[in-house]
């Protein structure tokens, strides 16, 4: 029952109070714009707008520092390139470097690689090999066949 009376007598009350209520005509103006001369005003909007923009060149650099690095390992593992990272790193005008501390993760990383793909790097990975014994026994095979050249020139 307080539901239908509120319902029949709420609406018309809204109506009687319609006319007291302010009517906001200033819509393009904010509530920081309120006590600013248009001159202040001005100023304070195109502060807005070049912090947005600083705001928006420092995500993009974000976004092309992290494209980079993902591009990087893609390249690292033979993964597939993406082009969304390329035009990424494209967008921030290509000054996007690696963060040091990966850099020098990289280096290692490298400088590991390069020794186990060396001979003696495979080698060391067998078990059980005693390096000394082995370069001696090379080395003595060399002097072998260099005595064994002399030789040959001597008859």
């Amino acid at each position: 029952m307080a539901f239908m009376v509120k319902h029949v007598v709420g609406g018309q009350l809204k109506n009687l109070t319609g006319g007291l209520t302010e009517d906001k005509s200033d819509g393009d103006k904010s509530d920081a714009a309120k006590g600013m001369t248009q001159e202040e005003f001005e100023q304070y909007q195109q502060q807005l707008e070049e912090e947005k923009q600083e705001r928006d060149t420092s995500f993009a650099q974000k976004k092309a520092e992290r494209a980079t690095v993902r591009s990087h390992f893609r390249d690292k593992y033979r993964l597939p390139k993406n082009e969304l990272d390329e035009t990424q790193i494209q967008a921030a005008a290509d000054d996007v470097e690696l963060p040091t501390e990966l850099a020098k993760m990289i280096a290692e990383d490298n400088q590991e690689e390069e020794q186990k793909q060396s001979v003696l790097g495979h080698l060391t990975n067998i078990q059980n090999v005693d390096m000394g014994h082995l370069k001696d026994k090379a080395q003595a095979t060399l002097e072998d066949l260099k005595s064994s050249a002399e030789k040959c020139c001597v008859m």
